[in-house]
């Protein structure tokens, strides 16, 4: 098992290399130096005198992958391509582009944790009631209530997460004054402010992985073991949680394993909306104020989890399913 872990995170670091590289051509070939001056600096005449000293204090005025000047491997080390796609590989995010110019890491590991108290829950909340919730209309499938609840499915899933946040904010918020319509707090306090947005995500995502995993539970209640195991007298709850869930995991793994990075990389959508300064805020507001380096740390760092979340399901699969063997 340990080669085919080992093979697969060798596969993912060439992987990792390919996106870096990708990245940094289209950050410094496609978009120069010069253009993220411009941007950075803003206004309808920017001097070429104020381009060279913003690319000065943030190291962008040497060469891109080779410099002449230099002697030995400064010639590779003293160059963009070094200090800001290496540099990524070797988990040194830098400073950011912006007049602040903040520690990209620093900022990263204090934020995470405040993505990490909304993502977690929502992780585990929407795991456990989207599969129950399968469970429910498997049980009753082609009965009234299973019915109605595909219909609810995709009634909620068929609306923009934004109505739900709207509307969540208007009713819960305004209305009722029950929680904060927005911002945080630190410590037990910051359960009043997460709250909200972990019952608004819930439900915007409800709709769509339960009639995913009704899918998945029905393929599975047609197959010979579940008559068999009906035939010796269990009664349906039994086969639906002893012989149909279980048969079914690795499918739902596999669906429930592609939202973990997001786990760590916080929701963009509902940390903007609900003032909440996770990794999802850090990325909007390094997009609308063309922070590049900030961008580029972030998909740098997507890709990690990404390549991290697919390693760690294959060695649940094993865990779930004794017929899996990673070999």
């Amino acid at each position: 098992m340990f080669k085919i872990i080992a093979r697969r995170l060798g596969y993912g670091l060439a992987i990792l290399i390919g996106v870096n590289l990708l990245t940094f051509l289209l950050f410094f070939t496609v978009n120069t130096p010069d253009d993220m001056a411009r941007l950075n600096i803003g206004g309808k005449r920017v001097s070429q005198e104020q381009i060279d000293k913003w690319k000065a204090e943030r190291g962008y005025d040497k060469p891109l992958y080779w410099d002449d000047s230099q002697q030995g491997s400064a010639r590779v080390t003293h160059t963009v391509f070094w200090e800001r796609s290496v540099s990524l590989m070797l988990l040194d995010f830098g400073r950011s582009d912006a007049r602040q110019a903040v520690d990209i890491g620093h900022e990263i590991k204090k934020r995470m944790g405040v993505s990490l108290q909304l993502a977690v829950p929502l992780f585990v909340l929407q795991l456990i009631i989207s599969v129950a919730f399968a469970l429910l209309l498997t049980f009753f499938r082609n009965s009234r209530i299973d019915f109605w609840g595909v219909v609810l499915c995709v009634l909620m899933l068929s609306i923009s997460s934004l109505f739900y946040i709207i509307v969540g904010q208007f009713f819960f918020s305004r209305i009722l004054r029950l929680v904060p319509i927005n911002g945080y707090a630190a410590g037990l306090d910051a359960v009043r402010f997460l709250a909200l947005p972990v019952v608004l995500s819930l439900l915007s995502r409800l709709g769509g992985e339960a009639r995913l995993y009704r899918a998945m539970l029905l393929e599975e209640v047609g197959k010979d073991y579940v008559r068999t195991a009906r035939a010796k007298g269990l009664s349906e709850p039994v086969v639906l949680r002893r012989h149909v869930l279980r048969n079914a995991l690795i499918p739902i793994i596999t669906s429930a394993g592609a939202y973990l990075p997001y786990v760590f990389l916080g929701s963009l959508v509902f940390e903007s909306f609900f003032g909440i300064p996770g990794l999802g805020a850090f990325v909007i507001d390094a997009i609308t104020g063309q922070d590049f380096a900030i961008v580029r740390t972030m998909v740098f760092l997507g890709a990690v989890l990404y390549i991290a979340s697919n390693a760690l399901i294959d060695v649940v699969y094993t865990w779930v399913d004794p017929r899996v063997r990673l070999s």
